[in-house]
């Protein structure tokens, strides 16, 4: 399978990366400038490109990102600390962002005569994100295989739909993924701020998958204290 995958250069999408890279043919990695605060993770992307030896490939739709308003992460927001499951991450969602870059990923890897579009949407996504659900991957699929009929025949490759960050940390470390070479920080400071929804997650992920964490925290302990006020 030639693989097409959508890299950020956060964790699960460079995770991924490798796995693609290691089970199938990788023939390089698609990123998007949306106007995200936190971009620095593209460099990370372009890395994880370099690394193992593919195309890296940036579209910038900065000018859609404009109009995708209201989200913590493209606009004057602040973003909230505290678990990745509450209530308040949703002020994370960029609407139908991820149906956008899928659309044109799928019109890349046509043009390139690739069999695979690889996402890296994965379970703990489901509460906050619809676009990241299963049911959003099986209707996207339907909807391609109609926009596409004829002409190419494209999968949508979503191996961690339905798994745990714990899982893709485990898998990660399967396929050899360097952690440490990854983003995920929403904030896009000089270091992974420890308190922001996807720092706790990632944080809780090692930890549950009993994996050391290479990850360099401005706050590394905040995360019990997210885990603890959820539970409570």
């Amino acid at each position: 399978m030639n693989a097409l995958v959508i890299c950020s250069g956060g964790l699960d999408s460079v995770s991924l990366a490798h796995k693609v890279a290691t089970e199938q043919k990788l023939i390089g990695l698609l990123s998007f400038d949306y106007g995200q605060r936190h971009k620095k993770e593209l460099g990370f992307a372009a890395i994880c490109a370099k690394r193992l030896g593919v195309p890296h490939q940036i579209v910038d739709i900065r000018y859609v990102g404009r109009n995708l308003s209201g989200s913590a992460l493209t606009d004057n927001v602040d973003v909230p600390d505290g678990h990745y499951a509450e209530d308040s991450m949703r002020i994370t969602v960029v609407p139908n962002r991820n149906a956008i870059m899928l659309a044109i990923a799928f019109g890349v890897a046509a043009a390139q005569k690739a069999d695979a579009v690889a996402t890296a949407v994965h379970g703990g996504d489901h509460f906050i994100y619809p676009d990241c659900r299963p049911a959003f991957i099986d209707a996207f699929q339907t909807m391609q295989n109609h926009a596409l009929a004829g002409y190419a025949d494209i999968r949508l490759y979503a191996p961690y739909v339905n798994m745990s960050k714990a899982d893709i940390v485990t898998e990660g470390a399967k396929y050899a993924t360097p952690f440490e070479a990854t983003w995920s920080c929403y904030k896009g400071g000089a270091r992974h701020c420890g308190r922001c929804g996807t720092c706790v997650e990632r944080r809780e992920a090692f930890d549950l998958a009993g994996i050391t964490d290479p990850t360099d925290y401005e706050d590394a302990d905040f995360w019990l204290h997210a885990i603890q006020t959820r539970s409570a």
